[in-house]
């Protein structure tokens, strides 16, 4: 067990080391809860425009315009052309996992609008949530993200088995707004 954790780490290390900023275009991209949803939706799947358009509720051509977007940048790619349901030809998009290697800088709410949408529309006796206060050390708390980075990692890799569901996962942590005067035995 210990030696699994060793190589997550190391994975966890090499990835972040991997990492770079994001251009300009490839920030604009993430920059859209709806393209971030794409993005999830094409995750093990390829998707013509038209199920993506049908998934996200959207007519195909402003579908077609978020999907040129992220192929544009890199973040999904055309997949070899297909038949469709009525013998049209059409171009499926697989997301290429781009978006876990550059950081984009703040995209909270396009995230957060994404995980909620996706959230709401899951079966309610499907839906896990839960939220906490947790006292920590700063040593604490950055063992507390290497732990969940370690988390995410290991069950990233676990994609591509068969008999699997995709399930949505969305963390954050932040440091709780309290003022120091409000801390027990500060006055």
């Amino acid at each position: 067990m210990n030696a699994e954790r060793a190589e997550n780490t190391a994975r966890t290390v090499a990835r972040a080391v991997e990492r770079r900023d994001a251009t300009d275009a490839e920030a604009k991209a993430l920059a859209s809860s709806l393209r971030i949803r794409i993005l999830r939706l094409c995750l093990d799947e390829a998707l013509s425009n038209r199920e993506i358009a049908e998934a996200t509720d959207l007519n195909p051509a402003t579908s077609l315009h978020h999907v040129r977007m992220l192929a544009d940048t890199g973040f999904l790619e055309a997949q070899e052309a297909r038949r469709g349901r009525r013998g049209a030809r059409e171009i499926p998009y697989l997301a290429t996992g781009k978006s876990w290697y550059i950081d984009v800088g703040d995209v909270t709410n396009p995230m957060i609008e994404a995980f909620t949408a996706e959230f709401t529309a899951a079966p309610y006796e499907e839906r896990t949530m839960g939220r906490m206060a947790a006292m920590l050390t700063e040593d604490e708390v950055e063992e507390f993200r290497s732990r969940i980075a370690e988390l995410f990692e290991e069950f990233e890799s676990r994609r591509s088995r068969s008999a699997t569901r995709q399930w949505g996962l969305f963390i954050a942590m932040h440091p709780s707004s309290r003022h120091e005067a409000d801390e027990p035995g500060v006055e």
